[in-house]
């Protein structure tokens, strides 16, 4: 049975660390590969990109397999997080073994940031080593294939898209080959996943599965959304992070094209994308448990598609899951609040 989720992709697990209140609005997220690792790739197209250990998974490069990937708020100081999530596999002897001791390893853990900061009132709310720690913990303590919390969890958790509160959403698919693939998203960004014109996500108009909010909804919408902005400091840096994730056997050069062709699924879901102010990051895993079809030259390319598709999906999850705020850092309606269900 599938849980439309990352989890979905056998062997991995999926850990919020979510902080709210007092201040705070931010949080972690990990997700943790199974023990011995997966192949890893990563794709940066945003102009202000906040990550770390990313030139690692460059193909031409050593480190063949990560045991982690964590996202998290805070902007460049919430990547501290990941030295949490580095300890913790540290003392389980997962990691790049440097030594004849099989405790001497170097856990190799690439990692991304959303810029959230001061959103929830206090600039200096941001996730650290401990908040690393607590999300790996969680996912390490998740059973195998557990749904996965969306919409404001984890690095999720003070994302805004445009003017409306953002979150982490997630979704999967099986593939006529049997393949299993899946995308997670932080959705973050600059840019908008609604159309101005009619209040109906990108998302799903490109999938044709939305009808379109009545006139007035619309109308009433756009009144509390410019309420809200003029509430708001502008949003100087924004970022959508993703992982997208299948149970092939790729290479990491077919991993690297699988997080390359990704990014399209953000540009059908948020206009604009990729911009200066944006970190566009995403990463992709591959835990190898089923083999292409060697006969098949192109086999990768349904993997490709359906990647892109994924994230599409993933984010118009997280959209849909987030819940408002109204608090001291600024006021983040929710799609959900102003248009339901339609």
């Amino acid at each position: 049975m599938t849980v439309d989720a990352l989890t979905d992709v056998a062997g991995l697990r999926v850990g919020h660390a979510t902080r709210s209140g007092d201040g705070w609005l931010t949080g972690t997220t990990v997700v943790l590969a199974p023990p011995g690792g997966a192949i890893a790739a990563v794709d940066v197209r945003g102009g202000g990109p906040g990550t770390k250990e990313t030139d690692a998974l460059d193909p031409r490069n050593l480190v063949q397999k990560v045991e982690a990937v964590v996202l998290t708020g805070g902007s460049a100081y919430g990547l501290d997080s990941a030295s949490g999530v580095m300890a913790w596999l540290e003392e389980r002897g997962r990691g790049v073994r440097v030594g004849p001791d099989p405790a001497h390893v170097v856990p190799v853990v690439p990692a991304a940031c959303v810029f959230d900061l001061g959103r929830g009132g206090d600039f200096r709310a941001r996730p650290d080593a401990s908040t690393g720690r607590a999300a790996v913990e969680a996912a390490d303590a998740s059973e195998p294939g557990a749904p996965v919390r969306e919409g404001c969890v984890g690095a999720g958790t003070g994302a805004a898209v445009g003017r409306f509160k953002g979150g982490v959403g997630t979704a999967s698919a099986v593939l006529e080959s049997g393949i299993t693939v899946a995308a997670l998203v932080v959705a973050n960004a600059a840019g908008s996943a609604v159309e101005p014109e009619t209040g109906a996500l990108y998302g799903e108009l490109l999938r044709g599965r939305t009808t379109l909010p009545a006139a007035q909804v619309h109308e009433a919408a756009q009144r509390r959304l410019a309420e809200a902005a003029a509430k708001n400091a502008p949003p100087p840096l924004n970022t959508t992070l993703a992982v997208v994730a299948t149970d092939a056997d790729l290479t990491r050069a077919q991993a690297q094209k699988l997080a390359g062709t990704a990014h399209d699924g953000i540009a059908r879901a948020v206009r604009p994308v990729h911009l200066l102010n944006d970190g566009d990051t995403v990463f992709a895993l591959a835990t190898g448990a089923r083999a292409l079809a060697t006969e098949n030259p192109l086999a990768l390319n349904e993997i490709l598609a359906a990647g892109a598709d994924l994230v599409t999906r993933a984010i118009v999850q997280a959209v849909r899951a987030a819940e408002s705020v109204d608090g001291p850092g600024g006021v983040w309606p929710s799609y959900e609040e102003l248009y339901g269900g339609h």
